[in-house]
């Protein structure tokens, strides 16, 4: 598939949306990440996605009804991505101190790394290896240390590692979103892993999209390129609030990218009671037919912490070409 088939997609969304509904006590279920039953050793779907609690596994024999498995997969943990790659299965994620999340608002306390887990079935993850930590002057502000939201991309014979790094304040959310994208590569899934020097996305308060922070990066290998999907964090002058919505950029080299479609894919709705009213956050994307794509994405129904609850919706992309 090349990058110009991209634009020959039609999303819409699901019409049952949400999907997924935040597990008790956590007010949120964010940052989902799939596996096809194409993919699976059990011809199922697998989720994974993290509350405040961590990440949590769910499964589906449609892609659309999902049961969440009993136990907790990771403590401590959020943002997570899965690769699968000769039989192994990788799940990359944040990981954060405990209880962080309910205290991250204060200056200079936020600590983060990504690390990464194998697994042969989905079930049964290895130990815990490191994979990237806060090294760069831009990793880190007053906020604190961070790089987060990994993706992985395989390049001929290198890995492209995408990930966030650093932390901006949302004054109406009263909470921290990713500042910048970065990109680190290896000769193997498991690293070791060196980052560029300067970041590959940063805010402008010319982008409409993408004034406050650039939120989250996921990249898809296209025959010719790469199609970038970002979600942009934005300060909305008609509105004097905050939001986010996804974005879609093309690159030759996954390096360099730029917008290739002028209007976000999926942003906020503004609608009193909406699941997406405020914010349109993460996601992971995936052909799962020949002409049929499906976005997970997890969306905000309104802007501050103490009354914002985030669930998981899915978005369809069908080829009418």
């Amino acid at each position: 598939m090349k990058m110009k088939d991209f634009l020959h997609l039609t999303f819409k969304e699901y019409e049952g949306n949400p999907i997924i509904a935040p597990p008790f006590p956590s007010p949120i279920i964010a940052d989902p990440t799939f596996v096809t039953p194409q993919e699976s050793p059990d011809g199922k779907w697998h989720l994974f996605a993290h509350s405040l609690l961590g990440i949590h596994h769910f499964i589906s024999d449609d892609g659309i009804h999902y049961t969440p498995l009993s136990k907790l997969t990771i403590r401590n943990a959020m943002r997570a991505f899965v690769y699968h790659e000769d039989n192994t299965y990788y799940l990359y994620y944040e990981k954060i101190k405990p209880y962080i999340l309910w205290y991250s608002w204060l200056p200079h306390t936020w600590f983060s790394y990504i690390a990464m887990r194998s697994s042969h079935d989905l079930y049964t993850w290895s130990d815990e290896r490191t994979i990237l930590t806060p090294s760069l002057p831009w990793h880190s502000n007053e906020y604190g240390k961070s790089v987060s939201n990994p993706c992985l991309v395989k390049h001929k014979n290198t890995y492209f590692l995408y990930y966030s790094a650093a932390l901006t304040h949302i004054q109406d959310c009263g909470f921290n979103e990713p500042l910048f994208i970065g990109l680190a590569t290896a000769d193997s899934p498991a690293g070791p892993f060196q980052s560029l020097q300067d970041p590959i996305m940063t805010p402008s308060k010319y982008n409409r999209w993408c004034n406050l922070g650039c939120g989250s990066f996921k990249a898809l290998k296209m025959d010719d390129g790469f199609i970038g999907l970002q979600n942009g964090i934005y300060w909305d002058y008609t509105i004097n609030q905050s939001g986010s919505a996804i974005l879609v950029y093309s690159s030759k080299d996954g390096i360099h990218y730029a917008p290739l479609m002028k209007d976000p894919l999926l942003k906020p709705d503004i609608k009193e009671g909406s699941y997406k009213r405020s914010h349109v956050y993460a996601f992971d994307i995936k052909q799962v037919a020949q002409h049929r794509w499906y976005l997970y994405f997890n969306a905000r129904n309104n802007w501050h912490w103490t009354k914002g609850k985030e669930h998981i919706g899915l978005l369809i992309g069908n080829n009418t070409h």
